[in-house]
């Protein structure tokens, strides 16, 4: 079954014009899918899920207040289609309202304001502490995009051409922020065994998680009332990801994370969507059996 899953997760990937890495695992009894899922690639906004889990590890041991508020000025915010960047007035958040921004709407302004608050560094520590040591941040997301319009020469409509996408520092796992499949899942699964961080921290974290409004990927494999599917979704140039925890009513909670990679470089491409979930169906069906 694990290896007819397999084929079928390739096909699909190769049906819709993608080459795609994909972990999943059974969250309680450690089974598990795998496809290219120790290939290091650059994770663009799933990268979020490492900030916003550092920044609750930081606040089980007492080290934050969640309920802290951050002072946001118009001006300055990090480039972005949604949340904060596209917003006129100044405004004033707590972090864990910023963390639900970050998740929901993939705010990379609330996402870098919560990695000023914590660093870098501690993103990186907190990954290496839980064994994800192939799980690296280098850049904040304001950082990421200075890279893409400098590489792109300032011509946003440049990340179209394919010469130019071959010449994008974001999309080099040795010089962007990188991780592999297997440890992003892995991470999923330390957030909901708590062992990450434990009791109203936990749970509050994977409220949050939750939270994200994108359903065409990850969420379009299980499009059922009484399943819950919480996930971070990534996107950059070629580059479409999603990873998530997906619960069922009988209680099965399967981690998984689903990298793409994209030969077409069209900003818009609904087969690749697509096929984040149609992956991610099959494999969770395949742990299921």
């Amino acid at each position: 079954m694990t290896a007819a899953a397999r084929t079928r997760i390739t096909s699909a990937f190769t049906d819709a014009g993608v080459t795609g890495q994909l972990h999943a695992t059974d969250i309680d009894t450690g089974t598990t899918i795998t496809i290219g899922a120790d290939l290091e690639t650059p994770t663009a906004s799933v990268h979020k899920l490492c900030v916003i889990a550092a920044l609750y590890r930081q606040a089980a041991h007492g080290h934050i207040d969640l309920r802290h508020p951050v002072d946001i000025p118009a001006e300055g915010r990090s480039p972005g289609a949604t949340g904060l960047a596209t917003m006129r007035d100044a405004a004033r958040l707590s972090l864990r309202d910023l963390a639900g921004l970050a998740v929901a709407v993939s705010d990379n302004t609330a996402a870098d304001l919560l990695i000023d608050a914590i660093g870098l560094d501690t993103v990186n520590r907190t990954m290496a502490d839980l064994g994800l040591t192939r799980t690296i941040a280098v850049h904040t997301m304001r950082e990421l995009y200075a890279t893409l319009r400098e590489d792109a020469d300032g011509t946003p409509a440049a990340l179209t051409d394919p010469t130019v996408v071959t010449r994008l520092r974001a999309l080099d796992p040795t010089r962007t922020n990188r991780s592999t499949a297997r440890e992003i899942a892995a991470l999923l699964a330390a957030i909901w065994r708590d062992e990450l961080c434990t009791g109203e921290y936990a749970q509050e974290l994977r409220t949050i998680l939750g939270l994200q409004t994108w359903s065409h990927r990850l969420a379009a494999g299980f499009p059922f009332d009484d399943v819950r599917v919480s996930g971070k979704t990534g996107s950059l140039p070629t580059l479409r990801h999603e990873a998530g925890v997906v619960e069922y009513p009988d209680g099965g909670r399967y981690a998984i994370a689903v990298f793409t990679r994209a030969a077409a470089t069209t900003v818009t491409l609904p087969a690749a969507d697509a096929a984040i979930g149609k992956a991610a169906r099959i494999a969770v069906d395949a742990l299921r059996t």
